[in-house]
């Protein structure tokens, strides 16, 4: 079997390709980063290492890549006579691979080759339902009633957590032994393919809110929490007592919402909550504060992780309590590197904080979030001033 893989980088080979050469799946990634690219197509495999209690160590063989900039005809050729196609480039990224995988599909239609499934696995929701649409913009009407019928493009959810590299082989990769991969049925086309480790749901909207309101929402509000609070990784800031009751505070809220929209057994889902945390207090994983909280006013839109799950708890008449002091703690992010969190203090100190939250988050002035961020604003300035 064969795969192509765009995104040759820390979650393509330490996720994706790992499960997918362990799979019996021939990967070809495909990449923009020439010294990447090279060094794989010289070695045809490379380390993973699994960040357990025990360093686990994984040689990952049976690979190849190619440069998606100088080798185009090659890659469409790899699609068309593909079994798999998936992604990990990032959200942002998908728009710019549409048109060489729309090339290589319409290559595949003009062959009549059996049917192929292109699964985007990126931390966004209907991911490969965007890629869809990328992809048919670049097709004529006749090649989008014939991948309609052939190629499938299921939505998926993914979550492993992969901390800040810090080898000296450009292909070695370090992730926690954690991962979870679900992809929805109703979207595959052909046989179901065979991936280890793979869920297939009939509906992924559940697993997708419980990975984004339990671990990025954990993340974030530790994040910012501890960058407030002088911790300098995720693992210390869970460590002290301070964060780790407002992380699952806010975890005890998203949860009763996930149980409230989706019939999740409380049970069960606070042994996933319990799991996760221990994900974040994991000694070898080192993911400074500074890097899980960038981009701080994309993590506050209106559907995102903290204030998505606050909304909507107001919609079930349940109080974001926790996650509105997770809220008011990323208004104080200012990260000097990061442009997101330059600008939302620009915002802040021209607008203040009911303005800016209903431009960036989409919350009305007058929300009850909007006085309930404020009243928690006040008094991380209170605790901060201590």
């Amino acid at each position: 079997m064969r795969a192509v893989h765009f995104g040759a980088g820390n979650i393509g080979r330490g996720f994706i390709g790992e499960r997918l050469t362990r799979s019996g799946y021939e990967v070809c990634f495909v990449d923009v980063q020439a010294q990447l690219v090279e060094a794989l197509q010289q070695r045809k495999g490379y380390d993973v290492h699994l960040l357990g209690e025990e360093v686990e160590a994984l040689h990952i063989t049976g690979v190849t890549a190619l440069n998606s900039q100088t080798e185009p005809e090659r890659v469409q050729a790899a699609i068309a006579q593909a079994d798999l196609v998936t992604t990990a480039v990032g959200p942002t990224v998908l728009k710019m691979i549409a048109p060489l995988l729309a090339a290589g599909l319409r290559r595949r239609l003009l062959s009549g080759t059996h049917p192929l499934n292109v699964v985007a696995c990126e931390n966004m929701i209907g991911g490969s339902s965007f890629l869809k649409d990328e992809v048919t913009a670049h097709l004529t009407h006749e090649e989008r009633q014939e991948l309609e019928r052939t190629i499938g493009f299921p939505d998926a959810a993914v979550d492993r957590i992969v901390p800040v590299q810090s080898g000296a082989d450009l292909l070695q990769v370090s992730v926690e032994p954690f991962y979870e991969w679900v992809i929805e049925q109703s979207g595959i086309k052909g046989g179901t393919p065979a991936i280890d480790g793979v869920t297939y749901v009939d509906g992924l909207t559940p697993y997708i809110e419980r990975k984004l309101y339990t671990v990025n929402t954990g993340h974030a509000v530790c994040a910012y929490a501890g960058r407030l609070l002088g911790y300098d990784t995720i693992r210390e800031a869970m460590v002290a007592p301070r964060v780790a009751a407002l992380v699952f505070g806010a975890l005890e809220e998203t949860g009763a919402l996930l149980e409230a929209k989706h019939g999740f057994n409380r049970r069960e889902h606070q042994d996933y909550i319990a799991k996760i945390l221990s994900r974040f207090t994991n000694p070898r994983l080192t993911d400074p504060v500074a890097r899980v909280g960038r981009s701080p006013i994309r993590k506050l839109g209106q559907s995102d992780r903290l204030v998505g799950p606050a909304l909507q708890m107001l919609e079930h008449q349940l109080k974001p309590d926790r996650l509105a002091s997770g809220i008011a703690a990323a208004l104080f992010f200012d990260e000097v590197d990061d442009p997101e969190a330059i600008k939302l203090q620009q915002l802040l100190s021209q607008d203040g904080i009911a303005k800016t939250l209903q431009a960036i988050a989409g919350i009305p002035e007058e929300s009850s979030l909007t006085h309930l961020v404020l009243q928690r604003y006040r008094e991380w300035e209170e605790e901060i001033d201590q």
